[in-house]
């Protein structure tokens, strides 16, 4: 029950600062952006934590990876299957599909930056179960 509780509060915070960032970027976000970050969230956090020794630069990466790869399964389902047209990268350069592109895999490597501290700063002091 306890770890449920841990993943819930990671969850909501996940959903919580995805939508933040993305209305501070876009001046609005879409509730399934919500369940994306609180979900992209829990999966960074036990990531970071099952690998806390790791280099920084290897953590960025995979983050960017998990992210890219989770927007991309959303992507797919919000807006080519259901067609919200939540978002569309279809504008930039590599992107795949309309759905994912290099530029915003790059933003969320360095997003990741801060993310990887926080993640620890939350196992830590907060969610660490002895």
């Amino acid at each position: 029950m306890r770890e449920l509780k841990k993943n819930i509060s990671i969850f909501i915070i996940g959903a919580i600062g995805y939508g933040l960032i993305e209305a501070l970027y876009r001046g609005f976000t879409h509730w399934t952006m919500l369940i994306t970050g609180g979900v992209v969230f829990v999966v960074l956090y036990h990531v970071y934590t099952k690998n806390e020794k790791a280099p920084l630069w290897q953590k960025c990466l995979a983050g960017a990876f998990i992210i890219t790869s989770l927007e991309l399964a959303a992507g797919c389902i919000v807006n080519l299957w259901l067609g919200w047209n939540v978002w569309d990268y279809s504008a930039y350069s590599f992107n795949f599909l309309g759905q994912i592109c290099l530029v915003f895999t790059f933003i969320w490597f360095l997003l990741c930056i801060p993310l990887s501290y926080f993640t620890a700063y939350l196992h830590s002091k907060r969610f660490h179960i002895d």
